[in-house]
């Protein structure tokens, strides 16, 4: 039985659910891109090496990829309300510690503190929505709206870190985080209802102990492998760390009587499929972004406010064609929303690899529209169909686990895509720098000084009457890198195509099993889970999960 606070106005409850789910997310993802195009004035500000910058957005992607599943069960069994408020704090005490920051080591203790906050946000507002809207038909619009909001956040948080870094410092990009998260945690007290999986669930400790290991290794081996070398002892150690602590996490479930992350989900097509699709779609376009935005800052010497600008266009798109989303999945199957979404995607990808230095606003524009449309198109029903999979009970835990593989691809994203840029870049370089007339002593300097420290520590060097040429040839070796991750995403995005298309094909017969077998479910409620399963026959999302 769902534990739930007594509501005098059961609709106005709701409502009031719904609107704190959006904002919470709304407050988890705020800090993603306006950190992102603020760090070269936080390197400029606190003098950083490239290696520590890079642990800016890291230090906050950790936490938040090894807690979310973590998170997840602390909602089910402590009640969502709670880890809502706690996400909200954490969130807050985060931008308030990177406020103050004076020193690279105390920003990464706030970046930390705010990725926490957002591991508890992210599981808990999409669990909440499925508490107060149970019926599959009518949840799909609320997770619409939910994935707008998360939308919205990457959308403003360029344009509010470009208006303050022209007038303020860049410490002040933190602040909007500190009242929202508060007055959200005042509304919410007496507002928000509180949910909370069914008796018999519980604390997984050994469970959540081995994933936040093996996650938190996984993602710092590749994240370091790629600023530096895959073959480092450090490097190995953690990535060997990683798979035993996940083999040792799959172990562990198996084992548990009430596990953290219920295998069995995965005998779902439908689950399987939008986990991976997460993961990789992630993986290619959060690196695509890291990429993108090197080339309007050091391509084409854009500002941060306008660079921002031109990025906009990606989430205010994926809002515009998004919206409709959560209506029409009732009517079209998720498989080909999902699969027509990716291939929106994938497609300005491959258009984009021929952008040059010179490349027009308008030329790219129409490419960062399209792939808007799809993301849009991608984002709610992969996420209304994760929920779905499992009896409402258990959303939290459908949500979490849908969540940490998005953020495990969004971490592993600019690193993966960063490092094949960096060696790309600098392998073309020399090549470049001759063609442009600059060769002998300074030439072999500026090489060493890009393997060493990336591109962007050329920058620094005193390079004389020989700026404009530097400057011109390093535009060309990050164009070079640059064509290279774009195929690498766009390969990435079809694959997980290929995977929608596949593993959310789901005969009726087989959705109607699955309804039966998800009555029975080891965790769930029966008549609930037979409803999830038989509401989302249409857009295929439940597989065969047996109790």
């Amino acid at each position: 039985m769902n534990v739930t606070t007594p509501a005098s106005g059961p609709t106005d409850r709701r409502a009031a659910t719904i609107v704190m789910a959006c904002l919470g997310v709304f407050v988890a993802y705020l800090p993603i891109t306006t950190v992102a195009v603020s760090l070269p004035a936080i390197q400029r500000a606190l003098n950083t090496s490239t290696a520590q910058l890079s642990w800016v957005q890291d230090a906050f992607v950790l936490p938040m990829a090894a807690f979310i599943l973590t998170a997840g069960v602390f909602g089910d069994v402590h009640g969502r309300k709670k880890v809502f408020q706690a996400g909200l704090f954490f969130s807050a005490a985060g931008a308030a510690v990177a406020l103050c920051a004076h020193n690279i080591q105390t920003l990464w203790a706030g970046q930390a503190l705010a990725g926490l906050g957002s591991a508890a946000l992210l599981p808990t507002t999409l669990a909440l929505i499925s508490h107060a809207v149970p019926d599959f038909r009518e949840r799909g619009k609320f997770i619409g709206m939910w994935a707008m909001a998360l939308l919205a956040a990457l959308a403003v948080g360029p344009v509010i870190a470009g208006v303050i870094l022209d007038h303020f410092a860049w410490r002040w990009i933190y602040l909007l985080s500190i009242p929202l998260s508060l007055v959200a945690t005042a509304v919410a007290a007496p507002l928000l209802t509180d949910s909370r999986a069914p008796h018999g669930r519980k604390l997984d400790w050994p469970g959540q102990i081995t994933v936040a290991v093996g996650v938190t290794a996984l993602v710092y081996g590749v994240i370091e492998g790629g600023a530096d070398s895959f073959t480092t002892p450090k490097v190995v150690a953690a990535l060997a760390l990683g798979v035993v602590a996940l083999i040792a996490f799959v172990v562990a479930e198996k084992r548990s009587a009430s596990p953290m992350l219920d295998l069995a989900v995965f005998r779902s097509a439908a689950f399987t499929a939008t986990a991976l699709v997460a993961l990789i779609t992630f993986l290619g376009l959060i690196g695509f972004f890291f990429v993108l935005s090197l080339y309007f800052g050091m391509v084409q010497q854009l500002g941060t406010l306008e660079a921002g600008a031109r990025l906009l266009l990606v989430p205010v798109a994926a809002i515009v064609a998004g919206a409709p989303a959560g209506r029409l999945m009732h009517r079209v199957p998720a498989r080909w929303m999902i699969t027509v979404g990716l291939l929106l995607i994938a497609g300005p990808l491959l258009a984009m690899t021929n952008l040059d230095a010179d490349t027009s606003y308008g030329s790219i524009a129409w490419r960062l529209i399209v792939l808007g449309v799809g993301l849009g198109l991608v984002t709610t029903p992969m996420t209304a169909t994760a929920v779905a999979a499992v009896p409402h009970q258990l959303a939290g835990m459908a949500s979490a686990a849908n969540n940490a593989f998005r953020q495990v691809g969004g971490a592993l994203g600019p690193a993966v895509l960063g490092a094949l840029l960096s060696t790309r870049a600098v392998h073309t370089l020399p090549g470049h720098l001759a063609d442009a007339g600059v060769t002998g002593t300074q030439a072999h300097t500026i090489v060493a000084t890009a393997k060493d420290g990336g591109l962007g520590a050329v920058a620094g060097m005193n390079l004389g009457s020989t700026a404009g040429q530097v400057y011109g040839a390093l535009g060309d070796s990050l164009i070079d890198g640059m064509r290279l991750c774009l195929i690498v995403a766009a390969v990435l995005v079809l694959i997980a195509a290929v995977c929608a298309v596949t593993l959310l094909r789901q005969p009726k017969q087989a959705a109607a099993g699955a309804a039966k077998a998800a009555g029975t479910a080891q965790h769930g409620r029966p008549d609930a889970a037979a409803e999830n399963a038989q509401a989302a026959g249409t857009a295929q999302p439940v597989g065969d999960r047996r109790g």
